[in-house]
């Protein structure tokens, strides 16, 4: 009893380390992370793209009020797994660094250097007394003199830089699906192919245009590029992913 009862102090307190080192809090944290919606994120050489899995759980849901790709600056863009209003608190704080950034220095802010802000910014709350941590994990890619960059941010505080990656749930088959076909010569629909293919998978081969979210930013114009729906369903008929709904009328 006395052990149960210890074990729940430690699991209360985000400031308090386990006797084997572990911030239980912020464990719970990854695991909310876990129970988000898949994103990913593909680095190619012309640039850098951004995929989201936006399920709408009712079709009186409005599809484009789910957003889980945001644009932080003209050249960088942010993808979210996890809780989305810790993912909207930490991408407006982002978005101040940038222009933070572009008033002091009268310059763009470096994709990572963007990233350890923000990373900075999470890892403040797992130090801090009546605050919990971030239940979110945020994909952070664009373009850095012309080189494409991508990075993770973790409840933790800490950054990741990848060269594919995907958060949230049915994380472990994407990333190994992922590791399997990723191709560094890639180009930008290279890219898009291998994101929207990796949503396929864990989706039952096929995807809808209204629950999948695009973006991209390329290393020519530099410049975040949001797709809508049309572009959206044609890249999917493209790569023979599109959900035609001819298993939902069989079914009725």
């Amino acid at each position: 009893m006395q052990g149960q009862q210890q074990q729940q102090a430690y699991d209360r307190g985000i400031t308090i380390f386990s006797p084997d080192g572990r911030l239980y809090q912020v464990e719970y944290a990854r695991e909310a992370v876990k129970r988000g919606t898949a994103s990913i994120g593909v680095r190619t050489k012309d640039g850098v793209v951004l995929a989201v899995d936006k399920r709408v759980p009712s079709p009186l849901l409005e599809d484009s009020s789910v957003e889980k790709i945001h644009k932080a600056d003209n050249h960088v863009g942010i993808a979210s797994a996890g809780h989305v209003a810790d993912a909207r608190q930490l991408i407006d704080f982002a978005r101040r660094q940038t222009q933070v950034n572009q008033l002091r220095y009268g310059e763009p802010i470096g994709v990572e250097t963007l990233t350890k802000e923000v990373t900075d910014h999470i890892q403040q709350y797992t130090q801090v007394g009546g605050a919990r941590p971030f239940g979110v994990a945020l994909i952070v890619g664009g373009i850095d003199n012309g080189e494409p960059r991508l990075f993770e941010t973790d409840p933790s505080g800490t950054p990741y830089e990848w060269k594919a990656l995907a958060v949230g749930s049915d994380r472990g088959e994407l990333q190994e699906y992922l590791e399997e076909n990723y191709d560094e010569e890639a180009d930008l629909d290279g890219g898009i192919a291998l994101a929207l293919d990796a949503l396929a998978s864990v989706n039952e081969g096929s995807l809808l245009p209204n629950e999948v979210g695009l973006a991209t930013i390329d290393i020519e114009s530099e410049s975040f590029e949001q797709f809508d729906h049309d572009k959206i369903e044609s890249h999917l008929e493209e790569n023979d992913l599109l959900d035609d709904g001819e298993d939902d009328e069989d079914a009725e």
